[in-house]
């Protein structure tokens, strides 16, 4: 795929988030890394991570864990993407080329470059909510029942 591990386990923490804490629940690690199949560990960083960066929220005590209010609901997965991976797969080049650009494009460069363009429009078009929303309605999965 396109994304680095980290940036696709915080895809599927987020949507995961946003789907559990819809009706006020909080969810702790643990629950994230059983319900998307990452190791604890690695998820505590990314959602200490998206938490800083407001993606998601996050609660400490007894009742605490991390939860997705209305507001972050409508961030984008391009938010995310761009949160975790910079902005490389938007701009950078397909074969991880430093100089590759318009006047000195490398052998992927036009056909990369319509392919960025697309996944940029489906990753900005594409919100948190309608995501989870699409899990509710059994449309889509983010881990096989």
């Amino acid at each position: 795929m396109f994304f680095s591990k980290t940036c696709e386990y915080a895809i599927r923490a987020v949507i995961f988030i946003a789907q559990k804490s819809e009706g006020g629940k909080k969810v702790g690690i643990r629950e994230v890394a059983a319900g998307i199949d990452s190791p604890e560990h690695f998820i505590a960083k990314i959602l200490q991570d998206l938490s800083k960066r407001q993606l998601i929220q996050s609660s400490k005590g007894p009742n605490g864990g991390f939860y997705i209010g209305d507001a972050s609901r409508r961030h984008t997965l391009a938010d995310i993407v761009s949160a975790v991976d910079g902005d490389k797969v938007f701009k950078g080049c397909g074969l991880g080329l430093k100089i590759c650009s318009e006047t000195k494009p490398c052998p992927l460069h036009n056909q990369f470059k319509e392919i960025r363009k697309k996944m940029q429009v489906a990753l900005q078009s594409a919100t948190i909510g309608e995501f989870n929303e699409s899990l509710n309605l059994g449309l889509s999965y983010i881990k096989e029942r």
